[in-house]
């Protein structure tokens, strides 16, 4: 359509979610050896999209790929989007070479939120992370932080496998630590030196902390960190509609209709990536 086009044919039509949007990248932090932190706005300061914690947004590069991230950032800052990146294969290794003032394309959001504004409000919670699992509860945990008031108490424990591997460790010596009626407990694998804090894996930890079992946990990480971490929390006392997590690796096209993400009946994009784990029990063994 011609840019001096006056008709109102188009008027009311949505965004097409499968047509990216041109974003510039307005800073990158180096989180740690392996992952970056970019900010992306629209063109000329546009706001790309509204979003909510847990939903994703597919990354472009141009003449290289797209992969779906999550969106790191917490709804409440309009101005900007954040993606946390872990380099693990050519895309990512192209968007961590790119720098400051390059374009790249975003569409989304995509999949379901965290029940940030009805099942979590009022609860106590318990964010339990896991190396790059932080970045999808990164948005979660500040957009309750930024509404304080309409939760209860906040207990977050993160590990990684060495103090190098933590993502977002400033931010959360500097703000999430001291804040009121809020616990974090930092752990990593293995003993390093200059490193005087918890030292074991997430699993023994969460055992050793022994949470009381009246709270809503949110997990994310790995694998086999999540499979460890719900046993511990079923000992514990937990019940598994007590307990969330986010199956965002699995989602592809983010709209249902490549088919990749299907498990069983349910298509991780529309029907996640956020599920309570009672709901994930129906799956398949494949997820």
């Amino acid at each position: 359509m011609s840019e001096n086009c006056t008709c109102h044919c188009h008027d009311g039509m949505e965004r097409d979610m499968l047509i990216p949007q041109l974003a510039v990248v307005t800073a990158i932090r180096q989180d740690t050896p392996d992952v970056k932190t970019f900010r992306v706005e629209g063109l000329n300061g546009e706001k790309l999209f509204d979003h909510m914690p847990g939903q994703c947004a597919m990354v472009t590069l141009p003449g290289v790929g797209e992969a779906m991230f999550s969106i790191t950032s917490s709804p409440t800052l309009t101005e900007y989007k954040e993606f946390s990146i872990k380099r693990c294969g050519e895309l990512t290794d192209a968007l961590h070479a790119m720098e400051v003032g390059q374009q790249i394309g975003v569409r989304g959001p995509y999949g379901k939120q965290f029940p940030v504004d009805t099942e979590f409000k009022g609860k106590n919670l318990l964010f339990i992370a896991g190396g790059i699992g932080l970045a999808p509860l990164h948005s979660v945990i500040n957009y309750v932080r930024a509404n304080r008031k309409d939760y209860g108490h906040v207990d977050i424990l993160y590990g990684s496998r060495s103090a190098d591997d933590l993502v977002d460790y400033d931010e959360i010596k500097n703000e999430w630590i001291g804040e009121e009626d809020t616990n974090v407990y930092i752990t990593i694998d293995r003993p390093q030196e200059g490193w005087d804090g918890h030292v074991g894996f997430v699993p023994a930890y969460l055992k050793e902390l022994a949470f009381e079992p009246n709270c809503t946990a949110i997990i994310c990480g790995p694998p086999i960190m999540i499979k460890f971490v719900l046993q511990a929390l079923i000992e514990m006392g937990f019940d598994k509609t007590q307990v969330y997590t986010t199956l965002e690796l699995k989602m592809k096209c983010g709209i249902g209709k490549c088919g990749r993400c299907n498990i069983g009946s349910k298509y991780v994009c529309k029907d996640g990536p956020v599920f309570r784990c009672d709901e994930i029990d129906e799956l398949p063994n494949e997820y």
